[in-house]
């Protein structure tokens, strides 16, 4: 399994933005495809956005679509979340999730498919 760390905890004003990233090592990064959770309190976890290992393909939540933007760098191990017009409702803990794929176009939807998780970070969107 890849090991993944998250960065970018934040406090953010509603309408404010913030950028989270997730560090890969141990594997290598371009051989999975990559994908952000969150859960919030007392709620399920739910499927935020996913990215191929090309990076060519991307999917969003309808709760996130147009105002989230999933990226990586595979020559830094890195994936990207970039979060604009936040809202109350996207408070959650934010995790990264890895999928090894064999295609380089595959992105997966829902995250019981991830075997690799990071430990999560904190997001608090205040209104």
């Amino acid at each position: 399994q890849v090991q993944l760390v998250e960065s970018g905890v934040g406090l953010v004003l509603a309408g404010g933005s913030l950028r989270l990233s997730c560090a890969a090592s141990g594997r290598t990064f371009s051989n999975y495809s990559m994908g952000w959770v969150r859960q919030a309190p007392g709620k399920e976890r739910e499927f935020v956005a996913a990215i191929s290992r090309g990076g060519s393909r991307t999917y969003y939540a309808d709760s996130v679509k147009g105002r989230f933007t999933i990226s990586r760098e595979n020559a830094k191990n890195t994936v990207y979340l970039q979060m604009n017009s936040l809202k109350p409702e996207d408070t959650a803990v934010y995790y990264c999730a890895a999928k090894p794929d064999r295609s380089y176009y595959t992105i997966t939807s829902y995250y019981t498919a991830y075997d690799s998780w990071g430990q999560g970070t904190q997001v608090t969107v205040s209104s």
